[in-house]
């Protein structure tokens, strides 16, 4: 097992301290930046994913959906984010993680894509 990482962001003020826009972009471009990396590695776990599971019918799981979903919205409250963007935002990630999972399961095993 590897050990974990630490995701380096960019230097930002913190945004009860920012006075101008410009201040508030950079924070958000910053943390923009962190996200399409964990994102990245979010994407690399589906890869994974595609390739340990043994059959295309469990690509989709609504269980685990609704797990993910339920893990997200209790970490949300407790990091003061909003279960009205969270929720959506989450379902939406889980929606286009499971289509590249299929694309990937399909690729792996020379299948030809197909619409799910």
């Amino acid at each position: 097992m590897s050990s974990p990482t630490t995701l380096p962001v960019d230097p930002r003020i913190a945004p009860e301290a920012c006075t101008t826009m410009a201040e508030v972009r950079q924070g958000v471009d910053a943390l923009d930046r962190a996200l399409v990396t964990l994102l990245a590695e979010r994407q690399r776990y589906m890869d994974a994913a595609a390739r340990i599971k043994p059959d295309r019918s469990v690509v989709h799981d609504d269980a685990r959906i609704e797990d993910v979903v339920a893990k997200v919205l209790a970490a949300a409250g407790p990091a003061g984010l909003s279960p009205a963007i969270a929720e959506p935002v989450w379902r939406l990630l889980i929606d286009r993680c499971i289509a590249h999972e299929f694309g990937t399961f399909d690729r792996l095993r020379g299948q030809d894509a197909r619409s799910d």
